[in-house]
């Protein structure tokens, strides 16, 4: 069982806006992993060596050093307004799963972290639209100058219902995500011999990359479509190779598998767990010890990192 508990020593502003700043920083920190996870991902680089190291070099000498952080500024002006969603989100949600007594079960907390990460999602989904398409784009002859140009030409060109494509498999991908979450946190106590609520801190970490690492991987393929969906585009020169002939999630999921085979489904995965792992480390070691974190909680697990 969970208890619902409020740390009193930081109001709720400022433990938003602390969790913004260092998720913004291992953001900033992380963000040529996650340029080489969504290059890999949408087939820029098919045919060449694909490892992260690889791709950051390719598009250093390409396009300059600057480019390995194509996108981050919007990846970081989201943090915000995804965080606040979704802290408003989870908390309805405790509260709607919370018994009489103020305990809430390990799978009804799982639960509530994944809905409320999917709210958060779904209402920020056309930053992350934007972030992938900048990402996609080749910074020396841009189509889009930032957030309001990509925003503002998106919906001119493409119409406002482009913005959410392929916001669907947020909402798939979320069925192996809280699978993933309850199937290691269902097998905790087996693994370190002792019951949840005496885990130290090194064992909390540890149980967080553990379930981030099976999570992202259960959830990974839906992840891949998506993120081809979002680069798929008539008005884009995608000289890099994007494949944009297809018809939607399905047409999408089977092209790959039939281009690819199906571990082309996870082009990428090796980059994203370096950058999940990155992030969990740069965030608990940045937000302030004396707040109760919600990222180092096992309802803490967002599906912003899974999908």
């Amino acid at each position: 069982m969970a208890t619902w508990r409020r740390d009193g020593r930081l109001t709720g502003g400022q433990r938003l806006l602390c969790a913004g700043l260092a998720g913004a920083l291992s953001l900033s920190l992380t963000a040529p992993l996650e340029l080489a996870t969504v290059l890999a991902q949408v087939g820029v680089v098919r045919g060449l060596s694909r490892g992260p190291w690889a791709t950051g070099h390719r598009v250093w000498r390409a396009e300059g050093p600057r480019a390995l952080w194509k996108g981050n500024a919007v990846a970081c002006l989201r943090l915000f307004p995804c965080s606040a969603v979704q802290l408003a989100a989870y908390r309805k949600f405790v509260v709607l799963f919370t018994d009489d007594l103020g305990h809430i079960s390990q799978w009804s907390s799982i639960m509530a972290g994944s809905l409320a990460g999917m709210v958060s999602t779904v209402v920020t989904y056309p930053t992350d639209l934007i972030k992938t398409r900048l990402i996609v784009q080749n910074m020396l002859e841009p189509s889009y100058r930032g957030l309001l140009h990509a925003f503002s030409t998106i919906y001119q060109q493409e119409g406002f219902l482009a913005l959410y494509r392929g916001v669907s498999l947020t909402v798939v991908g979320a069925l192996p995500f809280s699978a993933g979450s309850l199937l290691v946190y269902m097998n905790l106590e087996k693994i370190w011999n002792g019951p949840r609520d005496q885990f130290s801190l090194p064992q909390n970490f540890a149980n967080v990359c553990l379930a981030a690492a099976v999570t992202q991987t259960l959830s990974f393929p839906f992840d891949t479509v998506k993120r081809k969906m979002q680069a798929q585009s008539p008005y884009l020169p995608h000289s890099g190779g994007v494949d944009v002939h297809f018809s939607g999630a399905v047409d999408c999921f089977r092209q790959i598998v039939k281009a690819q085979g199906v571990l082309g489904l996870w082009n990428g995965l090796t980059a994203n767990l370096l950058k999940v792992r990155r992030d969990i480390s740069l965030f608990c070691s940045s937000a302030s010890s004396n707040s109760t974190l919600f990222f180092c909680h096992p309802p803490s697990f967002s599906l912003e990192n899974a999908l």
